[in-house]
This record gives structure tokens, C-alpha cells and sequence, in this order.
């Protein structure tokens, strides 16, 4: 069987376009050290010209909407190709916070309180002082990289946070005050941990994505106790969602040591300075060995594909 191209998707149409477009060009690069690999710009919510199924396996680094939450999955599966990660089930499920925390919760897997709501049917400030005390986090039930993330610390900051949403389903969490941390999932195990420092005491989308505005420690100081009860718990939320291949499951440590889910990200960033490499590298894969290994278990289905339909 002629090895397939593997067909690195990257760009799209969210938010989070130009995150993506760094990704996808980092993970070309390494793939094509030992692997053929053609690199995707996708500017529509559609397959892209050129996506051969019978050719090409997809490794996509697409984040957010279209490209995280199933849509772009329910492309690839229509057309009878393979790709990389999660499939359109579980990536729209976990693409959905409150299904998520649902999910998870069921699996024993903690998770914060919280309130999730229609902007159209919001509750009032006091009740989710009431409910969830007044140190709030509100977030987008359905972005990922923290886009829309906003945290309060009293009524009156309730009232004016509640009363800027005006479009979409929500998430009011209590929050949990303490340590965050990463930990990177691939092949259903967990690898390394690692802490997230903000220098503004918020994890956003800012934080994320401006050089220097966070300080990472990998591997996480956490010890081995707490580091086996977070990698437990990872791997639990992964195949409560029943995730595919790889992922990066994100949480909070509280003031008491204990873990709480925050999201699970089925597709992660992917330069090699982001969180999934440096997980990696806390389990001794580089960047290159770490797009291989993610790469394969597709390019396994591929084969097995390509042999049923030999006659």
C-alpha cells in the first residue's frame, strides 16, 4: 500500500483562526521530517480543494468552532476519510462545557458548581450569589481557548458581567481559587503535568497568547500523590467522553488539594512551546516524536480502510 499524505488542516473560520494557522505550519514542519505531508489553509466551513480521502489522512489543528466542536469531523466521516483525534461525537460533546462537566461528573471526576443559561433567560445577580457565592466565573458554553472568559468577585460585578451577554448559551461557575494545571492525554494515557502561571491571575484568552504574559513550570511541583490522582482523573474524563487518540484535559487544584475539571480540549494548541508538547516533554517525547505518535493510530484506521475495500 502507497503510504498516505498526511494532510495538515489549519486556519478556519473561528475565532481562534490565527492560533490555528501557527499550529498546523508547526506541525507540518515536523511531520514532514519523516512523513509525506501537504499543509491545508481552510477558509470555509467545508473540505478543502485538493483533500483526496483515498490519499490523505487528516491531522487537523483547527481550534474552536467548525473545527473542535464536530463540524469538520462530520465532513471527513461523510467522505469516508481518516483523520487524527476525536470524532465528531465526542468532539461535539466536549466542545460543550455543561454536557462535559455532566459527563465527567458521572465518571467521578470533580467539577465546580455552576449554573448554565440562555442569554436570553439569565439569571438575576442574586441568584447566582445565592448559589454559587460571589467569587464567579463567566465563560461561553461552547469556545474554547478561554474566549469570553470573565471572572468577578462580587455583586456588583455580577450585574455588569451578566448584563453584557446578550447572545448565547453561558456557564456561571463558583470558582475555584488555587493552582491550574495541564495535563496531556495520548493513547488514553496521561503524560506530564504542568502549571500555569498567569501573570494576571486569569488564565484568558490574553494570557494564553501574548509572549510573556504567563509563566509555565513543567513538570508540575505537585508530588507524586496528587500527581497520580490528576492523571487518574484525566484519563477518566477521556474516556467519559469517549475520546479519541489524544487530548489536553485542563484543571484546578484548590486551596485543599484537590483537582477540579476545568475543559477538556480535543484539539490543543500545537506549537512546541504549547501545553500538549510540554506535557510531552515531561514524558520524554520531543515535538517531532510527539505529531508522529498522534498521527498514527489515523494512519493505522487508513490502512485497515484502504485493505477492506481491496477486493
Amino acid at each position: 500500500m502507497t503510504p498516505p499524505v498526511i494532510a495538515v488542516f489549519a486556519g478556519g473560520t473561528s475565532a481562534e483562526s490565527e492560533v490555528s494557522a501557527g499550529s498546523g505550519a508547526a506541525c507540518a514542519k515536523a511531520l514532514a521530517r519523516h512523513l509525506p505531508t501537504r499543509l491545508f489553509r481552510i477558509v470555509s466551513d467545508a473540505l478543502p480543494a485538493g483533500y483526496d480521502p483515498s490519499l490523505h489522512v487528516v491531522f487537523s489543528t483547527l481550534h474552536g468552532t467548525f473545527g473542535e466542536d464536530g463540524g469538520m469531523q462530520r465532513l471527513l466521516d461523510a467522505a469516508g476519510g481518516a483523520y487524527a483525534g476525536c470524532d465528531a461525537a465526542s468532539s461535539a460533546l466536549t466542545m460543550d462545557k455543561q454536557l462535559t462537566k455532566q459527563r465527567v461528573s458521572a465518571a467521578g471526576v470533580a467539577v465546580a458548581d455552576g449554573i448554565a443559561f440562555d442569554a436570553a433567560a439569565k439569571p438575576s445577580p442574586a441568584e447566582v450569589a445565592r448559589r454559587l457565592g460571589r467569587d464567579v466565573v463567566l465563560k461561553p458554553n461552547g469556545e474554547g481557548s478561554s474566549v469570553g472568559l470573565r471572572m468577578v468577585g462580587d455583586e456588583e460585578g455580577l450585574r455588569e458581567a451578566l448584563g453584557a451577554i446578550t447572545s448565547g448559551r453561558w456557564i456561571a461557575e463558583r470558582r475555584v481559587i488555587g493552582r491550574e494545571v495541564s495535563v496531556g492525554i495520548l493513547g488514553g494515557r496521561a503524560l506530564g503535568i504542568v502549571e500555569i502561571k498567569p501573570n494576571s491571575g486569569v488564565f484568558d484568552y490574553a494570557s494564553k497568547y501574548t509572549k510573556g504574559a504567563s509563566e509555565y513550570t513543567a513538570p508540575a511541583p505537585v508530588g507524586d500523590a496528587l500527581a497520580g490522582r490528576l492523571g487518574s482523573a484525566a484519563e477518566k474524563a477521556f474516556r467519559a467522553c469517549a475520546c479519541r487518540d489524544y487530548a489536553r484535559i485542563d484543571f484546578m487544584i484548590s486551596e485543599a488539594g484537590d483537582p477540579f475539571l476545568l475543559e477538556i480540549n480535543t484539539l490543543p494548541g500545537m506549537k512546541e512551546t504549547s501545553l500538549l508538547p510540554m506535557c510531552a516533554q515531561c514524558a520524554g517525547l520531543d515535538f517531532t516524536a510527539l505529531v508522529r505518535e498522534m498521527v498514527s493510530p489515523a494512519v493505522e484506521r487508513f490502512r485497515l480502510r484502504s485493505n477492506s475495500r481491496r477486493p
